[in-house]
């Protein structure tokens, strides 16, 4: 029913060795999760925010070690398991390291996920947690940005309802504003305690 693996596989996101086996040139400590041989800018774009306000991206998250997911709150599975664990592991990390992370969630499925009920369900992880919405078109745009597949709207069953098919990918952009490391579903709670702070130090802010 749901092809997000599979989706993410095709677009070859998902790479060998998921758990410590990725390194940075020079040396640098193994990371849990992919890390891109080539990193990525940075997109700019703008969305809106369960605030209402519009949430220039680049502006908003510079400095910042920024954790990018897109998905949708009807999501059965993959969606709420990513959100729990970074939600349950950031708070247990000092503010030194906690205050520099922002988590973003970008809704794929912008017809059911208003602002109201996007804001709802992001409390049930962290109301840290940052969320946006756009056209879908936009919303692909960016994730053909990002080096993610479009979502695509699964077949609809007898009464109306469907799932969308996502990357199951959290995108981690360093504070130097690079889009570097790719974490898959099944990245767990020890590895964002593991890699988070190393993030930060990795890659600093320039």
């Amino acid at each position: 029913m749901f092809r997000t693996a599979a989706i993410a596989l095709a677009a070859g996101l998902m790479l060998t060795g998921c758990h410590g086996t990725a390194r940075t040139g020079g040396g640098r400590p193994a990371f849990r999760g992919h890390v891109l041989g080539t990193p990525l800018s940075k997109p700019e774009f703008t969305l809106t925010a369960t605030d209402g306000k519009p949430f220039d991206f680049r502006r908003e998250t510079d400095g910042y070690l920024t954790l990018v997911y897109f998905g949708y709150t009807h999501c059965p599975d993959i969606c709420p398991v990513h959100m729990a664990n970074l939600g349950a592991v950031i708070p247990q990390f000092p503010p030194s390291v906690s205050d520099r992370i922002k988590v973003i969630f970008i809704t794929t499925d912008p017809a059911r996920d208003s602002l109201t009920v996007l804001r709802r369900w992001l409390d049930n992880f962290d109301r840290k947690f940052i969320g946006l919405r756009g056209p879908i078109d936009s919303v692909n745009a960016i994730q053909r940005a990002m080096g993610l597949p479009e979502a695509v709207i699964e077949q609809r069953d007898s009464s109306g309802g469907y799932t969308v098919g996502h990357s199951a990918t959290v995108v981690a952009f360093t504070p130097d504003n690079k889009e570097r490391v790719l974490y898959p579903f099944g990245t767990r709670q020890e590895d964002w305690a593991h890699d988070l702070p190393k993030l930060l130090k990795t890659w600093p802010h320039s």
